[in-house]
């Protein structure tokens, strides 16, 4: 017989994350249950209580969110993560005010939807329930903790969140106040969970419980999603890239052609919602670049261009095949000169990532089209691709964004975090 392995060695170490996450995952089946049928009320004051232990923490919070900076100046981390994990006094209200919105909106658990009397005298309908137990994967904003614990609570579904070893102390710090505000409520303290251990052999973990764990939300970059949907057995809700296109129409107002194409890229760099390709008519072409190109080079923005975009802005370097695939995530934008609506469809279909896409245009019929047949899960009709958010939508927070067709798609929000049961009435009716 071999011998029981030590308490240092992978082996056990792997074992003992093992039996941690299924604990985990044991009680948040079991308060999943109780949060379900927890009424509107209950769950509102949680979470107004949330609101108001976030404020009266806040210090707690920056305290611990400081030694969390600190850290990550020390390990190198970059600006934009840096920036990303900052909580400042702004943000932490920020923090408090998106729980109490989140309190404020339409509870969409018990909602019956289409209720008809079928010939048999029963009435068919369907009623909007909990997904469960939500496993939500994140890196560096703390604010996500709460976010992501407001939302489950208001949609009936107990949460285990999973933040980087960036922002620990931030996100237990958050995660007391959380505690404390399910207590007052009379709520499970299992209801939402943030794990205190960050190693990635959590995620491995979580993502393979589907009995535990109902769905699985990765927020942050492209390789931790790509790989919680590789290892996943439970479903995921999720987008890689978000490559977003705003295709200016040869019919386009040339105002206002300028103004969304200004926002939709420099308005913040390293959002997923941010334009990374700007598609131009070549009917329009040589009334909004050398423009557009003015406003770009003076405020930093680096560009590369097809070479019809080069010949009208002297300064554009030439764009490579790899530049009209590329999520940028900075002040770097890729330019191209299209011959109409049909290149300009085909160019987002081959290199678009369904996310969000723009058109701006004065015709109505090109708009039609561009709607129709651009499948993305949010297209935009002269409007800046930046509006593509949870929050802008009137959804509160999100969650996420899914490019996914199944079960949600586009910004996740309350009624994201739910799915539909079919519920028969009748009255002692027989087939």
């Amino acid at each position: 017989m071999s011998p029981a392995p030590s308490a240092k060695s992978p082996k056990a170490k792997t074992d003992s994350i093992a039996a941690y996450m299924r604990e985990r995952g044991e009680k948040a089946r079991a308060a999943a249950r109780a949060i379900a049928r927890a009424d509107t009320g209950i769950k509102n004051a949680c979470l107004f209580s949330l609101a108001q232990i976030l404020r009266d923490e806040a210090a707690a919070i920056q305290a611990a969110n400081a030694a969390d900076l600190r850290d990550g100046r020390g390990a190198k981390l970059d600006e934009a993560m840096l920036d990303r994990l900052e909580l400042n006094p702004a943000r932490i209200a920020a923090m408090a005010d998106g729980v109490q919105q989140i309190a404020s909106l339409p509870d969409p658990v018990g909602e019956l939807h289409e209720l008809k009397l079928r010939p048999s005298g029963i009435q068919v309908g369907r009623m909007r329930v909990p997904l469960g137990v939500v496993g939500i994967i994140y890196e560096s904003r703390p604010n996500v903790t709460a976010d992501a614990a407001a939302l489950c609570l208001k949609s009936g579904n107990a949460a285990i969140l999973r933040g980087g070893s960036e922002a620990l102390r931030s996100n237990l710090a958050i995660a007391r106040c959380i505690e404390r505000a399910l207590t007052d409520a009379g709520l499970p303290r299992e209801t939402v969970q943030v794990l205190d251990i960050t190693d990635r052999r959590t995620v491995t973990e979580m993502v393979a419980m589907p009995e535990y764990v109902d769905v699985v939300i990765p927020r942050g970059g492209k390789g931790l999603v790509a790989a919680v949907a590789e290892a996943a057995k439970v479903p995921v809700i999720k987008h890689l890239d978000g490559i977003c296109h705003v295709y200016i129409d040869g019919a386009a107002d040339p105002e206002k052609a300028i103004a969304i194409a200004v926002n939709a890229k420099t308005q913040r760099y390293g959002t997923c919602n941010t334009m990374e390709t700007l598609l131009v008519d070549k009917a329009i072409a040589e009334r909004v670049l050398p423009e557009l190109g003015r406003i770009y080079l003076e405020a930093g923005v680096e560009l590369r261009g097809c070479p019809a975009t080069c010949k009208l802005i002297g300064e554009a370097r030439p764009a490579t095949e790899e530049d009209w695939r590329t999520e940028y995530l900075a002040p770097i934008l890729s330019i191209r000169i299209v011959d109409g609506l049909e290149a300009a469809i085909e160019h987002i279909e081959t290199y678009g990532s369904h996310h969000t896409d723009a058109i701006v245009s004065e015709n109505y019929s090109r708009i039609r089209r561009f709607v129709r047949e651009v499948d993305s899960s949010s297209v935009m009709v002269n409007a800046s691709t930046r509006f593509a958010d949870g929050y802008e939508y009137g959804l509160g927070a999100e969650i996420g964004i899914s490019t996914d067709k199944f079960h949600a798609r586009g910004p996740v929000g309350l009624e994201g975090l739910t799915t539909l049961k079919w519920v028969v009435l009748g009255d002692g009716s027989v087939r």
